[in-house]
């Protein structure tokens, strides 16, 4: 896959200053994972998930559509306080995919995204790092509310939101682009003790 010249990582005092902006950024973990700030290389991964069969709902054609997408949902951590995190295996570091708080254009509230690299699907992974992402937007971030945007066939999510407790809304349409909507709730605070 050819790197594009923007994927160059900075070096020198650009690049200790992209590394105190991405220490701000919490690492969540979980059993087995690690949740932490994404790097200018992560964009591979993302473009290889965008470019595959179950990435075609990002819209990401072309490797540079993959990144500004990437650094679209990087950079909301600079605007919005809340973005992508890079899915990591919590005991090689292995890359296994991404999982986002994000606003991204034509989102109507803040959106629980996640996508897995192939590595890192079918081992539950993706249901590890969105309970820690929606827990942590809900517990920390107060956000008033959480959903996702799944694209119609993309039934392994469909079933990944059901997984999570997330609720059927109904469909709507962006672009040209239908997506189901599922509605996360809030954890209730005396079920997890943090009243």
């Amino acid at each position: 896959m050819t790197r594009l010249a923007c994927e160059t990582p900075s070096t020198g005092p650009a690049a200790a200053l992209a590394a105190q902006l991405a220490d701000r950024i919490p690492v969540l973990e979980t059993r087995r994972l690690v949740l932490r700030a994404p790097r200018i290389v992560d964009v591979d991964a993302y473009a290889e998930i965008a470019a595959s069969p179950r990435g075609r709902h990002l819209g990401c054609a072309t490797r540079a559509a993959a990144w500004y997408d990437f650094s679209n949902m990087v950079a909301g951590w600079l605007l919005r306080g809340h973005g992508i995190w890079t899915v990591t295996a919590r005991q090689d570091g292995a890359l296994l995919g991404f999982v986002l708080l994000g606003f991204e254009p034509g989102d109507r509230e803040p959106e629980l995204g996640f996508m897995m690299t192939q590595a890192g699907e079918g081992h539950g992974y993706a249901a590890e790092a969105a309970e820690a992402t929606r827990a942590y937007g809900f517990e920390h971030l107060n956000l008033p509310s959480l959903v996702s945007y799944i694209d119609p066939d993309n039934t392994r999510s469909i079933r990944l939101a059901g997984r999570l407790g997330a609720l059927r809304e109904g469909e709507i349409t962006e672009g040209g682009e239908t997506s189901v909507v599922f509605r996360h709730p809030r954890p209730d605070p005396a079920e997890r003790g943090l009243q």
